[in-house]
């Protein structure tokens, strides 16, 4: 029926976006769509959109106006976590015609059958409670590599954030469903997945529709690691509370999972940490980071903070910097607290003026930097496995260690997708990391 139709899609935010994003184009496919780029002419232009950074929001006026410039007439469709907690925002905004909430963004094609435009916005946008029922997926976002959801929706109500109001319950993907979905992907000839979900160490829960657990996060990690074909396997973002030492101890002596871990904190001060309602105390943070360290010295951890929490005066925030300096940490990821409508935070006291937040940072992405550096500079001389991605990059070819090391080398076709066995030389002066091969074998 749509024989012709050509449809686009943007992401805004998380890799989880990403993974959905594919899974609502494989429906549109699925209907004879043919998927073009953003920026070509399409009849249909569908916006995934986030509700945790400010700019995301700025944004996504800025990409309605770039699908309208390419088509007119276009059909404009806003789904994600941004389009279900202010549906009725995204409807007056110009150009937009449909917006989607959480449950609703993977039936988007029983909304196009009629694809006049509309007058105005139309909004289904369903109760959060709603969201209860679970839609797997996947996305192949080059062909080196491909994120998994196994997880949905979060629990947990730190005071700052909108996810579990845009994204509703914990809840999971059958463990059949997630080791099918991890064959698929590896029969496609793609090395590394990664692991995703909001919540991703509550897996289990949920997977029948209630919070009974069949399986627990350790269980799936162990079940994925038997999998055949795959050859490295990611875990995306996992709350230091539930990574536990089983889990730290079977990364350490899996045969696909990789030593990388990235680790939440958010604050590196107890009285922010309350305020937050995260559920640890930066003593167990610490107690994370020596366990991994202890099995795996080479592991590379990475830390999601935010900086301008209200009530985080300068002792605190230094607090946090000095923390975080003397951890023995690899990279940071640096959020600037933003207020979101209906969250406890936004009623805080202790407000940080922007400029502070601004400045801090600042200065925690210098320290970001450093520990990067460090960390790159801890491993030269060391043998690693790189997987190298399909991009020329101004002549270069990039790729990752297992470790997470970013590497480089004279562009050359032949080694897209392959894994090849490396010692790291030296740091170039764009912060990269060159080596020498070993061998010319490729790493079975």
């Amino acid at each position: 029926m749509h024989s012709s139709k050509k449809v686009a899609f943007y992401t805004l935010g998380c890799k989880l976006n990403f993974s959905e994003t594919s899974t609502i184009a494989r429906s549109f496919e699925g209907e004879g769509f043919q998927r073009v780029d953003f920026s070509e002419k399409a009849d249909i232009y569908v916006i995934n959109t986030c509700s945790v950074t400010e700019n995301a929001d700025k944004r996504f006026k800025t990409i309605v106006k770039q699908a309208q410039k390419a088509n007119p007439k276009a059909f404009v469709a806003a789904v994600g976590c941004y389009a279900q907690l202010k549906p009725h925002e995204l409807a007056d905004v110009d150009g937009v015609d449909l917006v989607l909430g959480a449950t609703e963004k993977f039936k988007i094609t029983d909304y196009l059958n009629d694809l006049s435009k509309n007058d105005f916005g139309e909004v289904h946008s369903c109760e959060i409670e709603d969201a209860d029922f679970y839609v797997g997926s996947y996305s192949i976002g080059d062909r080196t590599r491909a994120f998994l959801k196994v997880q949905d929706g979060c629990d947990y109500k730190c005071t700052y954030c909108t996810i579990p109001l845009a994204r509703g319950i914990s809840r999971s993907d059958t463990l059949e469903n997630v080791l099918q979905n991890a064959a698929d992907i590896s029969a496609q000839g793609i090395k590394e997945i990664v692991l995703t979900g909001v919540n991703i160490g509550d897996y289990g829960k949920g997977e029948f529709g209630n919070k009974k657990h069949e399986h627990t996060f350790l269980e799936l990690v162990k079940a994925l690691d038997e999998v055949e074909g795959i050859e490295r396997l990611r875990i995306s973002s996992i709350e230091p509370n539930l990574l536990k030492n089983e889990t730290i101890d079977f990364v350490a002596k899996s045969r696909t999972f990789v030593p990388h871990f990235h680790i939440p904190l958010q604050s590196g001060s107890n009285e922010i940490l309350k305020l937050m309602r995260r559920r640890y105390m930066r003593e167990l943070y610490v107690e994370r980071v020596a366990k991994i360290r202890e099995v795996m010295p080479h592991a590379c951890i990475g830390v999601d903070v935010i900086v301008g929490f209200p009530g985080e005066t300068d002792e605190r925030f230094l607090e946090t910097y000095h923390f975080l300096n003397e951890l023995d940490i690899s990279y940071l990821h640096v959020f600037t607290y933003s207020e979101r409508d209906n969250t406890p935070a936004a009623e805080m006291e202790g407000v940080v003026p922007m400029k502070v937040r601004n400045k801090r940072s600042k200065m925690l992405r210098g320290l970001s930097v450093k520990k990067r550096r460090a960390f790159y500079e801890s491993q030269l001389g060391t043998t690693r496995t790189v997987l190298f991605e399909g991009e020329n990059k101004e002549g270069y070819i990039h790729g990752f260690t297992e470790n997470y090391v970013k590497v480089k080398a004279p562009w050359n076709p032949e080694l897209v997708n392959t894994l090849k066995e490396i010692t790291l030389t030296k740091i170039d002066e764009d912060g990269l990391v060159r080596f020498e091969e070993l061998s010319i074998a490729t790493v079975d």
